[in-house]
C-alpha cells in the first residue's frame, strides 16, 4: 500500500514539473518572440544597429540585453510587466561601461580588418583606415565592437585601434594632421626612405604632424610611433578637407588609380576592394563620405532616370547617365535586391570592382562590353548633387572628424 501511494505521489510530482516545464517553455518562446519584435523595430538593419538579448540563468529567469538604442530596452521591460512575463533584465545600452570612459578610438594600422563577430574566422565586413575616428561600444575577446563614420558596425581587432577619451580625442582631432595621397607606400624610421619602415600606407591614411625634415614629414600614428613620410606624398589636411566639393572628374581620377586592384569581400582600401568599397574609398578620397554597402548606396542622392516602360533602356540611360553617377544591379531582378555597384564614367563606360578593378561597358559591340551588368542593371544615383544631404557628407561636415567629440 505504501509503494502506491509512492508511486502516485511520483507520478504527481513529475506532473507538476512537466507542467512547471512547460510553463517555462511558454514563458521563454513568450520572451523570444518578443525580443525578436524589438530587434525588427529598433534594429532592423544589423548593419547600422544592434539588439540582443540571450538568458543568462532559468532559476532565477534572468536575461542579458544589449543595444545600441536605449529605447529597446524600455520596451522590452514595458511588454515584460504588461505581460506578466517574470524575467529579471540585466541591462548593457551602448557604450559599454566597461570602457571606463574610452569610447572613442582612432585606427592606428594602415588598414583595419573589421569582422562581424569578435573572432579571424568571422567573415569581413569592412576595412577602417588609419587615421578614421569611430566609436567604441564594447569589448569583446579581444576586440572592439565599434561604429564607423558610415554608421557601419563591426568587430576590429584592439590592437589596430587606440581607444581615447574626449580629451584625448578631441586633442588629436585638433592636431595639425595630413592625409598620405599616394595609393601604397610606407612610413620610415629616418627621413630617408632607405631608412627601415615603421609601416605600410595607403591613400586615405591621415597622421598627426610634428614637423618636416629634408623633404619630410615627421609624423605620430594614433598609438604614438613616429615615422617620417615624403612631403610629396601627402597633403595637409585641412586644405583637403575644406576644398571645394570634387567633381566627377576628380571622382573618378581617384577610382583610376585603383584599376588592376584585387576585388576582395570587405575590402575598402587599395590594397583590396569589394564593389561598394571601391565607389566608396572613390568618394572618400575627395572628402566625402558614402553608406558602405551597394544596398545602402543605392537609397541616398538623386534617382537618375534609365526607365522606359518599367523596362532599364540601355539608350535613355546614355542620355540621362552623367559622370561620376554611381549605376546599381540586381543579380535576380525578380527581387530587386541591389548586389553590385558601379561607377560611371561615360559613353556607356563604367569601372567597378569585379575580380578586380576594371573598365566595362553597357553598349553591344565595344570590346569593353559587359553582358551580365548590362542585364542586370536596375537603378542609378546621382552623389555628386546631393552633397550635403543624407548620409553623402563631407569629412568637414561630418561629426565623427569635427574637433569636439559628439
Amino acid at each position: 500500500m505504501k509503494k502506491v501511494f509512492f508511486l502516485i505521489a511520483l507520478l504527481f510530482a513529475i506532473k507538476s514539473e512537466s507542467k512547471a516545464a512547460l510553463a517555462d517553455s511558454l514563458v521563454i518562446k513568450k520572451i523570444n518572440e518578443t525580443a525578436r519584435q524589438i530587434q525588427k523595430k529598433y534594429a532592423p538593419d544589423k548593419r547600422t544597429e544592434y539588439f540582443q538579448i540571450k538568458i543568462v540563468s532559468e532559476e532565477p529567469l534572468v536575461y542579458i540585453a544589449e543595444t545600441s538604442k536605449p529605447e529597446a530596452i524600455t520596451e522590452i521591460k514595458t511588454v515584460f510587466s504588461a505581460n506578466g512575463i517574470k524575467a529579471q533584465i540585466e541591462e548593457e545600452v551602448f557604450p559599454s561601461k566597461d570602457l571606463g570612459g574610452k569610447i572613442y578610438g582612432v585606427a592606428n594600422i594602415s588598414v583595419a580588418n573589421n569582422r562581424y563577430a569578435p573572432s579571424h574566422s568571422s567573415e569581413m565586413a569592412t576595412q577602417t583606415l588609419l587615421g578614421t575616428p569611430v566609436k567604441l561600444l564594447k569589448k569583446e575577446k579581444g576586440y572592439y565592437f565599434i561604429r564607423t563614420p558610415d554608421n557601419y558596425l563591426s568587430y576590429s581587432e584592439s590592437a589596430g585601434i587606440t581607444p581615447m577619451s574626449k580629451a584625448e580625442f578631441e586633442a588629436w582631432q585638433a592636431s595639425d594632421k595630413v592625409v598620405y595621397t599616394t595609393a601604397y607606400g610606407h612610413a620610415f624610421s629616418e627621413p630617408s626612405e632607405e631608412s627601415a619602415t615603421v609601416s605600410d600606407l595607403v591613400s586615405g591614411n591621415i597622421l598627426q604632424v610634428l614637423g618636416q625634415s629634408r623633404g619630410f614629414y615627421r609624423v605620430a600614428f594614433p598609438d604614438k610611433r613616429i615615422a617620417y613620410i615624403p612631403v610629396t606624398k601627402a597633403q595637409s589636411y585641412v586644405q583637403w578637407e575644406r576644398r571645394p566639393n570634387p567633381d566627377a572628374e576628380q571622382i573618378l581620377k581617384s577610382a583610376r588609380t585603383m584599376l588592376g586592384v584585387p576585388y576582395l569581400w570587405g575590402g575598402t582600401s587599395a590594397k583590396g576592394v569589394d564593389c561598394s568599397g571601391f565607389t566608396k574609398i572613390s568618394f572618400f578620397l575627395n572628402g566625402i563620405v558614402l553608406p558602405r554597402d551597394a544596398s545602402q548606396q543605392a537609397l541616398v542622392g538623386e534617382k537618375v532616370d534609365i526607365y522606359e516602360a518599367d523596362t532599364v533602356n540601355i539608350a535613355k540611360s546614355l542620355k540621362n547617365l552623367r559622370p561620376g553617377d554611381l549605376l546599381f544591379f540586381a543579380g535576380d531582378k525578380r527581387t530587386m535586391r541591389v548586389t553590385h555597384t558601379a561607377l560611371y564614367i561615360g559613353n556607356g563606360d563604367f569601372i567597378h570592382s569585379a575580380g578586380l578593378v576594371r573598365i566595362n561597358s553597357m553598349i553591344k559591340g565595344s570590346e569593353k562590353y559587359a553582358d551580365f551588368e548590362s542585364r542586370t542593371l536596375v537603378s542609378a544615383r546621382r552623389m555628386l548633387t546631393s552633397i550635403g544631404k543624407s548620409e553623402i557628407t563631407r569629412v568637414d561636415h561630418h561629426p565623427y572628424y569635427k574637433q569636439s567629440a559628439e
